[in-house]
């Protein structure tokens, strides 16, 4: 049997991949592991954040569209992102830091049973900082010594992933009997779903909302990829998509990993992406997102690609 091991990645849209850079790295303490571009679209930055080396599970993606407008907010949408830290104190600690860099937040509260803080990135992206509680991390993830932020406190990876949709019970069908997820809750509105038993790294929150579909725009999210450990994974769950009625991709090479995408039923993109090879495919561990990273089939337009691109300190 076949089984998710959690969060691969999220990836979101940004109109500014300086100020983006900026608020990731500097300010959450995330390492910029990749810095490359939109392999459909070459003339945008796909920058990528994480732990030490990009681990799956640790990483978050924004493409740079810099003529992209405001988010309006609605349903069937990706609407809020978790990231874990180890602690309560550590929750203290960034309440304190956002107070400091004037970081949008809100208290610290109860979400899905666990104590977190939300807060709101410079364009509107809600995230959510939870309580991993001192909980083991995979052993895969490693932390970033460059960071600014106190050892203690550092985030570890991806968490609680929410989703808001018009038709829950359509998202519960696809997360139970195509995805394997389990349900640990329910209520009229609002449902949970985890990957991995007990552990939000792998948890994905459902509410259901009625009214107009969100409209995307700087600080949307794009889509939600999940883990699949390698490549025989992938075809078995290309197959089992399609099975279920819904039209895969197929299985797409992004040399970083390989991936396929489909939309649920409420229109959510999936992706579902292998472990390997990794970021260090092209690079050494020190060096990763420092310099443009272009996959073979785009080198021989480094030069038309890079002129096109606005620079962004390290």
């Amino acid at each position: 049997m076949h089984h998710i091991p959690g969060h691969h990645h999220i990836s979101m849209l940004t109109k500014n991949a300086p100020l983006n850079h900026e608020f990731y790295q500097k300010k959450l303490g995330l390492r910029r592991v990749k810095k490359t571009v939109n392999q459909d679209n070459p003339s945008m930055y796909h920058l990528f954040y994480g732990d030490l080396t990009g681990s799956a599970g640790t990483e978050l993606s924004f493409f740079e569209m810099p003529a992209t407008g405001r988010t309006v907010r609605g349903t069937n949408a990706i609407t809020q992102i978790g990231l874990l830290v180890p602690s309560f104190e550590s929750l203290k600690y960034w309440k304190k830091r956002f107070e400091q860099l004037r970081v949008t937040h809100s208290d610290i509260t109860m979400y899905a049973g666990r104590e977190a803080l939300p807060f709101e990135d410079p364009e509107g992206l809600r995230l959510i900082l939870i309580n991993h509680n001192g909980a083991e991390v995979p052993a895969d993830w490693a932390a970033w010594e460059g960071s600014p932020v106190d050892q203690a406190h550092r985030i570890l990876g991806m968490g609680t992933v929410e989703i808001t949709v018009r038709h829950l019970d359509k998202m519960a069908a696809t997360l139970t009997k195509v995805l394997g997820y389990v349900e640990v809750f329910r209520s009229e509105h609002e449902a949970i779903y985890q990957s991995v038993e007990g552990q939000a790294l792998g948890e994905i929150v459902v509410k259901e909302q009625d009214g107009p579909n969100e409209r995307p725009g700087r600080g949307s999210v794009h889509h939600l990829a999940i883990r699949v450990n390698d490549e025989e994974e992938l075809a078995y769950w290309n197959e089992a998509v399609s099975q279920h009625g819904f039209q895969s991709t197929g299985i797409i090479d992004r040399f970083y990993f390989k991936s396929l995408y489909f939309r649920e039923t409420n229109g959510i993109l999936f992706e579902m992406a292998t472990d390997g090879p990794g970021f260090t495919a092209d690079s050494t561990v020190e060096e990763l997102g420092r310099q443009l990273d272009l996959p073979p089939f785009l080198e021989a337009k480094r030069a038309e690609i890079e002129a096109g691109l606005t620079p962004i300190d390290e």
